[in-house]
C-alpha cells in the first residue's frame, strides 16, 4: 500500500473483472480466454462499493495474508530463514508487489501453485490425513477457477508424478489434483457451451484472441518487459539496462543449484516437483505466444523462489565452510539488497506512469460528460473500456475480442441512450458514425486532438 497506492485507478483488465460484479458501470464484455475467478475474489467489497481504494486495501491484505499461508505449508520441509528469505525474493520483485492489490488472476494462480505443491508433498508423507488432500484439491481449484489453462500447465508434474514415481503412486494424491481441476473450471467449462458454442469454439477463440498459439520464442520479449512494460505487444521495446535483467538469467543458474543441495541431500524430490511446476507454467508464455508481460511468469517466480532460497542460503553460510560465512554472507545480502534496489526503481517508475495513464482515462472520462455523455450511455473506440468505465458508460465494440453489439444495435440504442464513439488524434471513426456531428474533446493540453462523434438521439415513439 506504501508502494503503491491504494487510490491508482483500475487497469484496462481490471475493469473487465470488476464490471462483472460491480454496479458502477454496465457489464463490459467478457471475452473467451478470460475467467471469472477473480472476479468472485472482488465480490465482497465490489458488490457493496465502488471505491477503488477499498478493493486496492483489501487486495492488498488477502494476497499478504495468503502468501504468508502458503508458506506456513512448507513449515516442517523448510527452516523458517529459508521460507522467509523465499517470501521475500518472491514479494521484492517489482511484478508482485504491483499486482498484489490489482484485481489481475496471475498472482493466485501463483500462490495457489506453491501451496499446492507443498500440499501434494505433505499428502503423500502422511497418508493418513485427508487435510492436505482436501487442501491440494483446494489450490487446484483456486488456480482453475483464476486461470483454467495456466491451472493444467502448473498441475502437469503433479499429474504425472503419482504415475511415475513408486513413493508417490497413491490414488488419492492424482484424484485430489484431478478433483481440484475439474471443480475451478467447471464454470468456465459450462460458460463455453452457453456463450461461446463448446470448449473447442473457446479455446480456438482464446488463441485466436491471443495473436494465434503456436511455436514463438518469447524469451527476448519477457526480458525487454522486464523493465516495467505491463504488455509488451508487439514487442519492439529497446533492450533495457542490465541490471534489469540479470536477476532473470541468474534464476535458472540459482534454481539449478537449489536442486543440487537436495539432490545432495537426499530430499531431491520436493525440489524437482517444484523445479517440474515452474518450468511447465513457463513454456507457454515462453514458447507459445508472441509477446510478453511480466505477470504472466509469475506461478514460475513463485515455485523457483524455494529452492532459489535453499541455494542462496546455503551461499551465505559459507557454502559449508564456515570460516567463508562473514564473507558470504555479506556477498549475499549485498546482492540481495542490491536485486531489492533496482525493482523497487522499476516499481515506482511503473506505477508512475501507469497513475499517468489512468489519469488520462479519467479526464476523457471527464470531458465525454461535459459533452453530454453520461448514463445511460454507449462508447466506443480504442481504449474505451476504461474510459467509459471511469464514466459509467459502456464500452460497445462490433468487432474484435470484445464485440458485444452491432451496428443496428448501436442506431436503435440511440432512443434512450447517449451514444459516442471516441476517435484518437490522426484515427477515423468508424462507417456507421462517420455521418454523426463530431466536436473536440474537452481535455488538457496533453489530450488535444480527440474527437467525440454523437449520435443524434432519436425520439421515442408514444
Amino acid at each position: 500500500m506504501l508502494l503503491v497506492p491504494p487510490g491508482l485507478g483500475l487497469g484496462w483488465d481490471e475493469v473487465i473483472y470488476v464490471s462483472q460484479v460491480g454496479h458502477h458501470a454496465p457489464v463490459t464484455a467478457f471475452s473467451a480466454p478470460r475467467a471469472r475467478g477473480v472476479s468472485l475474489l472482488v465480490l465482497p467489497v465490489a458488490a457493496l462499493t465502488s471505491s477503488t481504494v477499498a478493493l486496492r486495501v483489501y487486495l492488498a491484505i488477502i494476497s499478504g495474508l495468503a502468501l504468508f499461508l502458503v508458506l506456513r505449508v512448507w513449515r516442517g520441509w523448510r527452516p523458517p530463514a529459508v521460507l522467509a528469505l523465499a517470501g521475500t525474493l518472491f514479494w521484492g520483485l517489482w511484478v508482485t508487489v504491483f499486482y498484489g492489490p490489482q484485481v489481475m488472476p496471475n498472482l493466485w494462480v501463483a500462490l495457489a501453485g506453491l501451496g499446492a505443491v507443498g500440499c501434494f508433498l505433505r499428502a503423500a508423507a502422511h497418508p493418513g490425513d485427508r487435510a492436505p488432500l482436501w487442501s491440494l484439491a483446494g489450490c487446484a481449484a483456486v488456480m482453475a477457477l483464476m486461470r483454467p489453462t495456466d491451472a493444467v500447465w502448473v498441475c502437469l508434474p503433479l499429474l504425472a508424478a503419482p504415475l511415475l514415481t513408486l513413493r508417490w503412486r497413491r490414488p488419492m494424491l492424482l484424484t485430489s489434483v484431478l478433483l481440484g481441476l475439474v471443480a475451478g473450471s467447471t464454470e468456465w467449462i459450462t460458460e463455453a457451451y452457453v456463450r461461446f458454442g463448446g470448449l473447442a469454439e473457446r479455446l480456438r477463440q482464446g488463441s485466436e484472441y491471443q495473436g494465434g498459439l503456436g511455436w514463438h520464442n518469447a524469451i527476448s520479449d519477457q526480458l525487454r518487459s522486464l523493465v516495467g512494460i505491463s504488455l509488451c505487444r508487439p514487442c519492439h521495446a529497446p533492450w533495457p539496462n542490465p541490471a534489469a535483467y540479470l536477476w532473470w538469467l541468474a534464476l535458472p543458474v540459482l534454481a539449478a543449484g537449489g536442486v543440487a543441495l537436495a539432490v545432495r541431500a537426499r530430499r531431491y524430490a520436493e525440489s524437482s516437483l517444484l523445479t517440474a511446476c515452474a518450468l511447465t507454467s513457463a513454456v507457454p508464455y515462453l514458447f507459445f505466444i508472441d509477446y510478453a508481460a511480466p505477470r504472466f511468469l509469475l506461478p514460475t517466480y513463485a515455485l523457483l523462489a524455494l529452492p532459489v532460497a535453499d541455494f542462496l542460503g546455503w551461499l551465505a553460510l559459507g557454502a559449508a565452510r564456515p570460516r567463508w560465512q562473514p564473507l558470504t554472507a555479506t556477498l549475499v545480502g549485498a546482492a540481495v539488497a542490491g536485486h531489492l534496489a533496482v525493482q523497487y526503481v522499476i516499481l515506482a517508475r511503473t506505477v508512475a506512469r501507469t497513475d499517468a495513464a489512468h489519469q488520462d482515462w479519467s479526464r476523457i472520462a471527464s470531458g465525454l460528460s461535459t459533452l453530454g455523455v453520461r448514463p445511460p450511455c454507449l462508447v466506443s473506440g480504442p481504449a474505451t473500456i476504461p474510459i467509459a468505465y471511469y464514466g459509467g458508460c459502456l464500452s460497445i465494440a462490433t468487432t474484435g475480442p470484445n464485440v458485444n453489439i452491432t451496428v443496428a444495435g448501436i442506431r436503435a440504442a440511440a432512443h434512450d441512450h447517449n451514444v459516442a464513439t471516441l476517435v484518437p488524434p490522426g484515427g477515423t471513426a468508424p462507417h456507421y458514425a462517420a455521418g454523426w456531428p463530431s466536436r473536440p474533446l474537452p481535455a488538457p493540453e496533453p489530450l488535444t486532438g480527440y474527437r467525440v462523434f454523437l449520435q443524434p438521439r432519436t425520439p421515442t415513439d408514444g
